[in-house]
């Protein structure tokens, strides 16, 4: 009997320590993907980078919730006054990969936080609305970006952020045309 209980004991710790194992790899990894730049996934869809990459930067999907890319596909015919309609097997994987991967269902670091800083009922049309976008471009006088045509709004994230296409959006990668790097 003692030998039973001191083997279940010792079974006990060895799961434990596993299970604090796998749950310290996980928060290293994610801390890990964080200082990596990590902050949106990439947009990864070749179709979507084809379709939507042709004519804008090809927005990640973890920079809007679901809503918001469900409301834009369902608008492409007026797509912020483009004609930007697909055919019915393309929209559909389009907005199948943007609804799975929208912040609100993701979990990099500034998606997370872009979802966070939305009200359940908000649903923004454009990137630059987001309450989380807006606070991190607040110091940014206007001038600097309308006045400047390498930038022109702040809509085109590519321009500043030199590493956006691979979804990282960190300060320390910002170099405004015209100005150099910025800092808050």
């Amino acid at each position: 009997m003692k030998e039973t209980l001191t083997m279940a004991i010792k079974n006990l710790w060895s799961v434990l320590a596993g299970v604090g194992l796998v749950f310290t790899s996980l928060a290293v990894v994610g801390e890990d993907d964080r200082r990596r730049g990590l902050d949106v996934a990439p947009a990864s869809l070749p179709l979507y980078q084809q379709e939507c990459g042709s004519c804008h930067f090809a927005y990640q999907p973890g920079l809007l919730p679901a809503t918001s890319w469900k409301k834009i596909m369902a608008g492409l015919d007026d797509h912020f006054g483009d004609n930007a309609a697909l055919a019915a097997t393309d929209r559909d994987a389009i907005e199948n990969y943007l609804l799975y991967n929208a912040a609100d269902h993701a979990r990099e670091y500034r998606a997370v936080k872009i979802a966070r800083s939305l009200y359940p009922e908000e649903t923004p049309m454009r990137i630059t609305e987001v309450p989380y976008i807006v606070h991190k471009h607040r110091e940014i006088p206007s001038s600097v970006i309308k006045g400047n045509t390498q930038i022109g709004s702040l809509s085109n994230c590519n321009a500043c952020h030199t590493r956006a296409e691979t979804g990282s959006y960190s300060e320390r990668e910002i170099n405004v045309p015209g100005h150099g790097r910025w800092d808050d």
